[in-house]
């Protein structure tokens, strides 16, 4: 397949002014690469050959990688000024969750821009930093090099775990990341407003990943019976159960420094404010943050039966597990009690916890970038309840971290875009993403 750049002109034909880190996004936007998850998806195909072009632009070969037919990830390296140093992976993803048109005031694969954001399925997650890599490459490379080498990669299938991007990369092709010891990629680096003052979140963990299906099991028969074995009671029992349950709070050292670092801005006292009580000073960020504070499990798909006047014999749930770094056997084994020994429970899909210390030298160029185009402004760390391809890469000792920065309306609900309807990103959050990533390449 031959694969073009776009020249900077909207729908219509006629010519538009976007930066080219907006227009980079657009363009991704429009490739659909929904991913439906359990190995059914549009694939990556032709996102990865839209990035393979555009880096060939700018001198650089790449390489893809199909783990099954147009489930496609792309990896280069490019070598920096000081090779000695230990490289560091750059990474994003070529995939998004599904949209529903029928929910979106706008068509969300037209990439439409309107009150100055651009709006589409990925401008958050993750196409937006997918076009700030490329473009700080393009700065980077028009004067000279990285700092250090880095390993720029684009990844499959990290809505569905990865299974067949990073995971498969990794398991498969350990080579390509030789001499890398820490990586930067989506979710953290964002600004949040914090009682009237801007901060920035920097991710520096992650909760663990468990997908579960719970499964009831009965006696098939006619709708009208007196059923005491229905398999969707009996799931409805146990789904209310587990989706009921309130987890208790547990402080990781990573929410332990965020709550601080909250305090210290409030100037409260942590040990008489609750955590919950901190996190609500953050505004559009709480709903995000509070989740890090507890294990979540929510249910989030049911699967029963087939037609009205036919009990069914078996009726299952997913649920998405979130729960605190080195504590998911414990959640599993606590929601099989919930349930009862009569649900069958099933693991689909679990990974790993993170949680990287919030010091050393990328922090401090972290800092140090961000402070030059927004002096001043605190950088707190935070563990994300969700997760990324850094889980992945932890498996080959590459210690992780979020940042794609954006500077953003004190008043807009960023974490609300993830996964949301009518998802958007600021014109100018996109400029000084590509700037401040820009000089973090070009000096760490």
């Amino acid at each position: 397949m031959s694969t073009t750049i776009d020249d900077g002109s909207n729908v219509s034909g006629e010519p538009d002014e976007l930066e080219e880190t907006a227009r980079i996004t657009r363009d991704l936007i429009r490739i659909d690469t929904t991913n439906y998850g359990s190995g059914k998806s549009k694939g990556e195909t032709e996102a990865a050959e839209y990035v393979e072009a555009y880096l060939s632009t700018l001198g650089i070969s790449s390489q893809l990688f199909d783990s099954e037919p147009r489930r496609t990830s792309l990896v280069t390296r490019i070598e920096g000024r000081d090779s000695s140093k230990p490289a560091l992976v750059v990474h994003g993803h070529l995939d998004v969750v599904p949209a529903d048109p029928r929910n979106w005031s706008v068509d969300p694969f037209a990439g439409v821009v309107r009150d100055g954001m651009l709006w589409g399925r990925g401008a958050v997650d993750m196409k937006d930093m997918d076009a700030m890599i490329l473009t700080s490459l393009k700065d980077i490379l028009a004067t000279g090099q990285p700092e250090r080498d880095l390993v720029v990669a684009f990844f499959a299938d990290e809505e569905n775990g990865g299974v067949l991007g990073s995971h498969h990369l990794v398991k498969n092709r350990p080579e390509l990341f030789d001499g890398a010891t820490e990586a930067i990629s989506e979710v953290g680096g964002y600004s949040i407003d914090v009682s009237g003052q801007r901060a920035y979140l920097l991710q520096t963990g992650e909760k663990c990943l468990v997908w579960l299906t719970l499964r009831a099991r009965g006696t098939a028969s006619h709708g009208s019976r007196v059923m005491h074995d229905n398999a969707i009671t009996t799931l409805a029992r146990a789904v209310a159960a587990v989706g009921t349950q309130e987890w208790p709070v547990r402080l990781t050292s990573t929410t332990d420094r965020l709550l601080r670092e909250i305090a210290r801005i409030l100037d409260a006292d942590v040990e008489t404010i609750s955590p919950h009580e901190l996190l609500l000073s953050t505004g559009t960020a709480a709903g995000f943050l509070q989740a890090s504070l507890r294990t979540t499990t929510n249910p989030t798909m049911l699967e029963a039966g087939y037609k009205s006047n036919v009990i069914p014999d078996t009726a299952e749930a997913r649920l998405d597990i979130r729960a605190m770094p080195g504590e998911e056997d414990d959640v599993i084994a606590q929601v099989q009690k919930l349930v009862g020994d009569h649900i069958e429970v099933e693991v689909n899909h679990r990974d790993v916890g993170l949680e990287n210390p919030f010091s050393g030298a990328l922090i401090d160029a972290v800092k140090s970038s961000l402070h030059r185009f927004d002096p001043g402004a605190p950088v707190l760390p935070y563990l994300m309840p969700a997760g990324t391809d850094n889980k992945a890469l932890s498996a080959l000792g590459i210690a992780g971290y979020g940042f794609a920065p954006l500077r953003l309306p004190p008043d807009m609900d960023f974490p609300g875009m993830f996964h949301g309807v009518d998802e958007r990103v600021p014109l100018d959050a996109l400029v000084f993403g590509r700037q401040v990533l820009t000089d973090l390449l070009s000096t760490y």
